[in-house]
């Protein structure tokens, strides 16, 4: 006798099939880059025994690029709404100037120093809200234009020149002071992700971004304030692009004109990247934590075989290109995989 639940007729059988389909589908999809990030780690082990696997330079990989980790995770915080922050890399520059400038050149205490560079990061981001929410100016277009204002402000106020001096309590609390062998620095990108991660699953702000993300019409009907969100966002984006710089210059103790302007490529790369990874087709703090660290990990090897400095650039503009075509595919072929399911 046929169970009630056993699959009665051919139609049922292959609905069935292309549901069991999707999901393998959809865990080789998630679980695929940090598989890939495992075999390069491997492949370098391997090549590279001696330096690769020296806790020296694990060590360094996990702390050396907090700062990138910390832009990544500020730029998905405006791309889960559907805006994109491209002024984040020179927020990074001028909170660091900041710092550096009332700090070092005018000897204010450090605390004060990191809050007025915290604050500088909300100022622009309420500006980049202002003008995306009020005016209805593409966000790409107001951040580029508000990344190149910031960054001759930067040129300005810094007479082009690199900031030294820095207090070294701020040195000492983000890379001087380890914790399990690695410098603390390590430790805010950790808990900045893991905070993002707690707002995006498991506060109401979280679920209304996500939304407007994907259908702002949606979300209007459904009483969400699609402007304030999307304001919110661009703001809570520079402010933790400002974090940032404070870290920048607790790692260096300096700032200069050009800080953080160099972040934007990679940043852009390990968002994409991991929107592919735990949870597809999201921006997720955690994806973006695996992704930041596989570029790192791709390049400290390819480093260490001898690449030249252009390998950096070809790595990270690789990354994000093969990041969005693979986002892409998977998108079209779950799409096709509902309509095949929903006719069934």
């Amino acid at each position: 006798m046929t169970s009630p639940t056993s699959p009665t007729s051919p139609t049922e059988i292959s609905a069935r099939t292309a549901v069991l389909r999707a999901q393998r589908v959809r865990r080789f999809e998630a679980g695929a880059l940090p598989l890939a990030w495992l075999v390069v780690a491997i492949v370098f082990s391997i090549l590279q025994p001696a330096a690769f696997l020296s806790w020296s330079n694990v060590s360094s990989m996990f702390a050396s690029q907090t700062v990138l980790v910390v832009v990544t995770l500020a730029l998905i915080v405006p791309l889960t709404t559907g805006d994109f922050d491209l002024s984040v890399g020179a927020v990074v520059g001028i909170s660091a100037m900041t710092v550096a400038i009332l700090n070092a050149s005018m000897g204010l205490p450090i605390g004060v120093a990191i809050a007025v560079a915290l604050l500088v990061g909300l100022v622009i981001g309420l500006a980049n809200g202002a003008l995306v929410v009020l005016l209805g100016i593409d966000s790409l277009i107001v951040t580029l234009g508000m990344s190149t204002i910031i960054t001759g402000i930067t040129l300005w106020v810094s007479g082009a020149r690199t900031i030294t001096g820095v207090d070294q309590s701020l040195i000492d609390a983000v890379i001087r002071t380890r914790l399990l062998g690695i410098p603390l620095e390590f430790y805010y990108g950790l808990l900045l992700a893991v905070l993002i991660w707690y707002v995006f699953e498991f506060t109401p702000i979280g679920q209304r971004m996500l939304v407007v993300g994907r259908n702002r019409d949606v979300a209007r009907l459904a009483g969400i304030r699609v402007g304030r969100v999307r304001w919110g966002a661009m703001a809570a984006s520079s402010v933790i692009a400002a974090f940032g710089g404070v870290l920048v210059v607790g790692t260096s103790g300096s700032a200069g004109p050009s800080t953080g302007l160099d972040l934007l490529l990679p940043a852009f790369a390990a968002a994409f990247l991991g929107s592919t990874t735990i949870k597809p087709g999201r921006f997720n703090p955690w994806g973006t934590l695996i992704a930041a660290y596989f570029l790192v990990t791709g390049i400290t090897g390819l480093q260490l075989l001898g690449g030249q400095t252009f390998v950096q650039n070809l790595f990270y503009g690789g990354a994000l290109i093969v990041a969005v075509a693979f986002s892409q595919t998977f998108k079209l072929w779950r799409e096709r995989m509902r309509n095949r399911i929903r006719s069934s």
